[in-house]
């Protein structure tokens, strides 16, 4: 798996991007990243510079992005997983003998809603999903559409213009693939649950889903922020990420819900 680094510090933070992203992703978050602190991002399988394997299994798939962050010979790490990032974490976090200190999921979905359902049909769903995705005008037409849920300047569907289209729809199938938000019930890491103010209705309903399977998890909403939490609110990110300690009343744009 490819990956970047940014930072040498102690505390170590693994990014796992989202559906259609790739290591770019956190590169707003690592401008604010502290010197105790480091940074390591990769590009999931069959995104960016990580090729795609022969089949895009959910177990094989775990197992190999476990194998990836033991690899790396940490004593411990916080997993970031951002929007679909958050499941490939949770994917991994069970197989991992790497301690994991944190594992924050920022704007997760705990179900696949049927606006991302009907791309995984196999029936009809690569039509719809090659006319959204693949399409220049298909991408400016949702970016558009989902403006509600951005901030403006931001383009929600820019990183599917250097996707690797089959790869990414594999990837949507393999998560709708998954019995429900309870097949993670045996992730016994320490949760965080991070989402913008203005995301999807969908993600805002999967918080309380989440919270079902950890009570205790601690739960903040990004003032302002859309769905690209990291493009549109990076400073308040940083101070959830790397500054566990910081109380979080004392974030000026993010509010502690729990």
């Amino acid at each position: 798996m490819f990956s970047k680094s940014w930072g040498s510090g102690d505390e170590v933070t693994i990014g796992l991007h989202g559906w259609g992203g790739s290591h770019e992703t956190f590169v707003p978050l690592a401008s604010w990243l502290p010197e105790h602190c480091m940074l390591v991002a990769c590009d999931l399988p069959g995104f960016g510079k990580t090729p795609a394997p022969a089949r895009l299994d959910r177990d094989e798939i775990s197992a190999g992005m476990a194998r990836w962050i033991d690899g790396l010979g940490l004593k411990r790490v916080s997993l970031l997983g951002n929007c679909s990032g958050a499941l490939a974490a949770l994917l991994a976090a069970p197989m991992l003998k790497t301690p994991v200190s944190r594992l924050i999921l920022l704007d997760a979905f705990a179900y696949v809603p049927w606006y991302f359902r009907v791309f995984s049909n196999r029936v009809f769903g690569d039509y719809a999903y090659y006319t959204t995705f693949a399409n220049p005008l298909g991408r400016w037409l949702t970016n558009r559409g989902l403006a509600a849920r951005r901030r403006p300047g931001t383009d929600m569907t820019g990183s599917f213009a250097r996707a690797d289209h089959e790869s990414t729809l594999s990837w949507l199938r393999l998560l709708a693939d998954i019995p429900g938000y309870e097949f993670f019930r045996p992730v016994h890491a320490p949760v965080e649950l991070v989402y913008g103010e203005r995301t999807f209705g969908a993600v805002k309903r999967s918080v309380a889903l989440w919270k079902k399977l950890w009570p205790q998890a601690p739960v903040t909403e990004l003032k302002g922020a859309g769905h690209l939490g990291i493009a549109e609110a990076p400073r308040d990110l940083a101070r959830i990420v790397f500054k566990p300690n910081v109380a979080r009343e004392a974030l000026p744009h993010a509010v502690a819900i729990s």
